[in-house]
């Protein structure tokens, strides 16, 4: 494969778009843009119990964040995928740490804060 690949003038590294790898993005982009119509439709409708819609939008996100990974990222379950999965890992591990932390901080430093009415009490 590498000796066709270099008879094209292409590097090892990069990737041979296919008809195939065209039909791919077109379904993910199908599928991105009904999660997003269903998005908005579920924030601005009234036939969705209202306290659920935050769960309903949560999933929606999620759904949104799994089709992007398998038809714009190409991340499966592929045995050579196997550094991509731990990169991707990795990130998510490193975004949860900096978010989480600084909740945790946060919520520190608002417990260990004086009350707003003793500060305006010292204030005069």
């Amino acid at each position: 494969m590498s000796t066709e690949i270099e008879a094209q003038g292409k590097s090892p590294g990069a990737h041979v778009h296919t008809q195939g790898a065209h039909r791919s993005y077109l379904i993910g982009l199908g599928y991105a843009v009904v999660l997003t119509l269903a998005s908005f439709w579920a924030s601005s409708t009234d036939l969705v119990y209202p306290p659920g819609i935050p769960i309903l939008l949560g999933v929606l996100a999620i759904a949104q964040m799994g089709i992007h990974l398998v038809f714009f990222l190409h991340i499966s379950s592929a045995p050579d995928q196997s550094n991509n999965i731990l990169a991707l890992a990795f990130g998510i591990f490193v975004v949860g740490l900096l978010v989480f932390g600084s909740m945790i901080i946060m919520a520190n430093l608002n417990h260990n804060m004086m009350p707003m009415d003793r500060l305006l009490q010292m204030q005069r």
